[in-house]
């Protein structure tokens, strides 16, 4: 009889500490970001590394390395990126260039960051699209909707180039756009801080990091994470969006598990 209680009392301690191991990783699971589909967005200057101008391959390698971790842990990716690195359109124009001009001018420089990309990523093994806004059918494809969508469903890179293809809208509004399009489950902006400060953290000792914050705070705080444009539309189709130090390396993944460290805009 003793023996028959001994045994039933260590089935149930078993089925015990079973049920509390899965209550454990239950919660583990549900303190972490559940991304399928994300869009990252990186100026220009990311790309650049330690240089002050144009393009580092190591830093552009290492940026690619980043994404193909992602992408094979399962997560769809598609990018935009700026073209600081190579020419600004706003700073053309306020040296006396017509403001069009200099942003088509833009809009060029962010293609040719994005055949770099594409060229990294495609050498580490990850099918990668380029998908421009304005056709250049000899260089890469149109953007369209329905394929760009297709393509990453089949695990590819798609990086979206050229802008919105209209002058006047910065590559934060275009990242919006895309992945409201795409239909994204969050809007990762890759900078050279791990997330949005009170204050410029480079400059002022004191500066102190949100854990969070909503889309309104951003704006009537008027911190310049992004555009008030770009922040308006991912507020409008409730796209989170995830502020990062995309020049650490692995950042992107940890971002995603959310062991990182980072700071998440929602409503």
């Amino acid at each position: 009889m003793v023996n028959f209680i001994n045994a039933e009392l260590l089935s149930f301690t078993a089925s015990l500490m079973l049920i509390l191991h899965k209550l454990l990783m239950f919660g583990e699971d549900m303190s972490k970001p559940d991304y399928k589909r994300i869009l990252l967005k990186m100026s220009g200057e990311v790309l650049m590394g330690d240089n002050e101008f144009g393009l580092d391959p190591a830093t552009v390698k290492r940026v690619a390395e980043d994404i193909k971790e992602a992408v094979d842990s399962g997560v769809e990716v598609c990018v935009v990126v700026g073209a600081g690195n190579i020419f600004r359109g706003v700073s053309g124009a306020a040296q006396g260039m017509d403001r069009t001009t200099a942003d088509y001018m833009g809009m060029l420089g962010i293609v040719i960051n994005a055949l770099a990309l594409q060229n990294a990523l495609e050498t580490l093994g990850k099918q990668t699209r380029v998908m421009s806004a304005i056709p250049m059918s000899a260089i890469c494809e149109p953007y369209i909707r329905r394929k760009a969508m297709r393509h990453m469903e089949k695990g590819r890179v798609v990086i979206f180039a050229a802008g919105t293809g209209n002058p006047y809208f910065t590559t934060d509004t275009a990242a919006a756009l895309r992945a409201s399009e795409m239909n994204c489950d969050a809007l990762l902006k890759g900078t050279k801080v791990d997330g949005i400060y009170n204050a410029d953290p480079q400059k002022d000792d004191t500066a102190t990091r949100f854990e969070s914050l909503s889309y309104m705070d951003v704006l009537t705080k008027d911190l310049k994470v992004m555009d008030a444009t770009a922040v308006s539309l991912a507020r409008e189709n409730d796209i989170p969006i995830v502020v990062f130090n995309v020049r650490e390396k692995g950042n992107l993944t940890k971002t995603l598990d959310g062991t990182g460290t980072y700071t998440t805009v929602t409503n």
